[in-house]
């Protein structure tokens, strides 16, 4: 029997060198570019632990907000906020707070959308007659003075529950119009 070591060698050093040619190729290209698409899909800036205060010192109006995250997307013009709330101030008003989990700014701050556990009160806390209203949506529009959902809410205030499926708040006025399936209860 006749072993021919010295013809797998250059066969095994031959693959070696290709497999290493072909490594060194695919390590060496330029990325690929990345495609005008994906870039609206990331934010050009994130900002953590934030607050911020909006003044109308005509009509001495201040608007607060704090969040835990924000992220700005430059092409689509939206802001997005992770563990946000917001404070109007008013003086021919009582004082209106909401708090929810996400929040969505777009129109330069003419249209707020909230989700994920949002809680709206209206009056101060030591105010024994403040308003408070639970849902899982909230549209805001802070220049109205004007609250929209069309999800399920609860308000409370004093002994009485209300529950309701869509609602529209007028801060200005102080009116709630609730749109369907109203239940009232009073536990007094």
């Amino acid at each position: 029997m006749i072993k021919r070591p010295f013809i797998s060698s250059p066969v095994i050093l031959l693959i070696i060198l290709a497999l290493l040619t072909f490594w060194l190729d695919h390590m060496t290209r330029p990325p690929e570019s990345v495609s005008d698409e994906n870039l609206s899909l990331n934010p050009d800036y994130i900002v953590e632990e934030l607050s911020g205060v909006r003044m109308d010192y005509e009509q001495r109006i201040q608007r607060k907000f704090a969040a835990q995250k924000l992220f700005h997307f430059l092409d689509a013009e939206v802001t997005q906020l992770e563990q946000v709330s917001f404070a109007n101030t008013d003086p021919k008003n009582p004082l209106m707070r909401v708090y929810a989990e996400r929040a969505e700014i777009i129109n330069k701050g003419e249209d707020v959308y909230l989700t994920g556990n949002v809680t709206a009160v209206r009056g101060a806390d030591e105010d024994n007659g403040n308003i408070t209203m639970v849902t899982d949506f909230l549209h805001l529009i802070p220049k109205e003075n004007l609250v929209k959902t069309d999800q399920p809410v609860t308000i409370a205030r004093f002994d009485t529950t209300i529950k309701a499926i869509g609602l529209e708040f007028d801060n200005r006025i102080g009116m709630i119009q609730l749109l369907s399936s109203v239940r009232a209860v009073n536990t007094k």
